[in-house]
């Protein structure tokens, strides 16, 4: 079994794309983003998603996403006050779980600085019990999905 660090993602890999923008607050005393700020930005372009196209209302929703695992690796640092292009897809789509892949890149560049994964599991809100992905969020998550 290797132990070799993978290479950064490219580009290419991802299926879709939102902007982020860093926040003065984001840096931490060494002068980058803090490692736990790229969690943020991965919930936040997850959700975004998850409410347009894939039409959750996360306020009303009988139904909603649960998150059951997260991992980041970071390649190269990101600092306020740089831009961030927000790559998505979804490495596997399972009946009540997703596992979304996130890579976070320069604006222009072609290497991830960043990549990590999330895996939601849909609950019934009332219950907490998993139940099949609703059909527009599924609907949406499909056109995520890579091999």
């Amino acid at each position: 079994m290797s132990n070799a660090r993978p290479e950064p993602g490219l580009r290419s890999q991802y299926v879709e794309f939102m902007p982020i923008q860093t926040r003065w607050m984001d840096n931490d005393v060494y002068g980058h983003v803090n490692n736990v700020v790229y969690y943020s930005y991965f919930d936040t372009v997850v959700n975004l998603y998850l409410i347009n196209p894939g039409g959750l209302d996360f306020h009303n929703a009988p139904i909603v996403g649960i998150m059951a695992e997260t991992m980041c690796r970071y390649y190269r640092s990101i600092a306020y006050p740089e831009a961030i292009d927000a790559g998505l897809r979804v490495g596997k789509l399972g009946k009540s779980s997703v596992r979304y892949e996130v890579g976070l890149f320069g604006v222009d560049e072609q290497q991830a600085r960043a990549e990590g994964h999330l895996v939601h599991v849909f609950v019934d809100r009332a219950s907490n019990t998993p139940v099949p992905i609703p059909a527009g969020i599924r609907t949406a998550l499909e056109r995520l999905v890579v091999a």
